[in-house]
């Protein structure tokens, strides 16, 4: 007997005008036009004589708005020209044709236009308390795989033995904001370019704000003179895992006597902590003691390295004030920045460098930066909520589908009834449309 819920009794006809393809956009929409952000744009990015030059704005608006709407290619904005969607992203669609010519009009120099763009971006949501006085920032890099030859910069092997990009990024501790990024070649070595990255990321953190204290962290791959001495140039705090490269340093801890280690809680059983000055880069003119903090940690049991050693060692160098288990216990929460970069892959588009050009996929990172920067401002400022995911936006707020109705010369948005997140979604965007510029006085 046939059930009279039937999916082959439902009929579908793509025939409804008024229809809108992911309605909860509004709320990254609103916060972009609140935040001046397509103005932006429209002022700092020319593309000189080049084809895909007009209306930067517009275009990098569709493009944001792709991403956010979990667009992973080019291609995948055609999605946004369904139905009125336009009308709750304000601004005009562009085709992926277009979007395509537009993305190779980039060069790297013009990418570079993409950063004063998202530093601006950051200043004016960190001016409506989005942003913290002081701050922890993350420093690392990443592997975006390519598959072909013939992309620019991407088609060679990088150190984990695949062909990709390897793009320096750095994140705000707390929030998971994006503070800057930097596109390079896949055999770029980890911390090529770090020093000029650290210094450009400060001045871009104290623009937006950071008045207070900030701490760069960093792991291994950053560990190096230039990092060092960028850091101490800026006047930030610094904490460096060190390169256990060599016999000296586990000569110098093995020596260290059983009474300076002490005791931390951690995943296995009889890992201490202890501290010694230490000098590192020596054959430097500029260098300087520091404390190192080592953590030894005894192998698994049954493990191979249990068959060679006691302990294995894990360091830090640091020029922070304060107890050695709380700033140890700190430098590791560094690896939280992996959640960042993977937010950046897979809610969003960095998975993916959709050309052949390196400028291209300059920009492409930077139009992913942004998104994804919107998405944690909408939670921040909007739901009142730190560190949500991407996906989690998407499918409770910006995947909502919705319909748009005109009566008495007024548009309504009309959206599903019993949505469970409808009360903070109406929160949110009324929260959203009280920003005003100027945010400065």
């Amino acid at each position: 007997m046939q059930s009279s819920r039937s999916l082959d009794r439902l009929s579908a006809t793509f025939d409804d005008d008024h229809a809108v393809a992911n309605a909860g956009l509004l709320l990254s929409a609103t916060l972009a036009q609140h935040l001046g952000l397509k103005d932006l744009f429209n002022e700092h990015v020319d593309l000189g004589s080049r084809p895909g030059r007009a209306n930067p704005g517009d275009k990098a608006m569709t493009l944001i708005a792709s991403l956010i709407a979990g667009g992973e290619c080019i291609d995948d904005a055609d999605a946004l020209r369904a139905g009125e969607t336009d009308q709750v992203l304000g601004h005009w669609v562009a085709a992926p044709s277009t979007l395509g010519t537009f993305l190779r009009a980039f060069s790297f120099g013009h990418a570079r236009q993409l950063d004063k763009v998202s530093g601006e971006l950051l200043s004016r949501a960190w001016a409506a308390d989005a942003g913290d006085k002081e701050l922890t920032i993350d420093l690392d890099s990443t592997i975006c795989e390519t598959y072909g030859l013939q992309k620019q910069g991407g088609s060679k092997f990088t150190y984990n033995h695949v062909r990709g990009y390897h793009p320096l990024v750095s994140i705000a501790a707390r929030t998971g904001d994006v503070i800057h990024t930097r596109l390079r070649g896949g055999p770029a070595h980890a911390g090529r370019g770090g020093a000029s990255f650290v210094t450009e990321t400060v001045t871009r953190a104290r623009a937006a704000g950071a008045t207070g204290e900030i701490v760069i962290r960093a792991d291994s791959g950053f560990y190096s003179h230039k990092v060092v001495s960028a850091c101490r140039k800026a006047n930030v705090r610094y904490s460096i895992t060190v390169k256990m490269m060599g016999k000296a340093l586990h000569q110098a801890f093995s020596d260290i006597p059983e009474d300076q280690w002490a005791p931390i809680p951690y995943f296995l059983k009889g890992a201490a902590l202890a501290e010694i000055t230490y000098t590192p880069f020596a054959t430097k003119k500029s260098s300087l003691p520091v404390r190192l903090i080592v953590r030894r940690v005894p192998p698994t049991p049954g493990s191979q390295l249990a068959l060679y050693t006691d302990y294995s060692y894990h360091a830090f160098i640091t020029d922070r004030r304060g107890n050695m288990v709380e700033l140890e216990a700190d430098h590791r929460a560094h690896a939280e920045v992996e959640n960042a970069i993977r937010d950046l892959k897979h809610g969003l588009g960095l998975n993916h460098m959709p050309s052949g050009r390196f400028g291209a996929n300059a920009a492409w990172l930077a139009f992913n930066t942004i998104a994804h920067n919107l998405v944690r401002w909408v939670a921040r400022i909007g739901l009142e909520e730190s560190l949500v995911m991407t996906k989690t936006m998407r499918r409770r707020y910006f995947s909502m589908p919705g319909r748009i109705t005109t009566s008495a010369r007024k548009d309504t948005l009309h959206l599903p009834t019993n949505w469970p997140w409808a009360t903070r979604f109406s929160a949110a965007l009324v929260a959203l449309r009280a920003i005003s510029l100027p945010l400065r006085i």
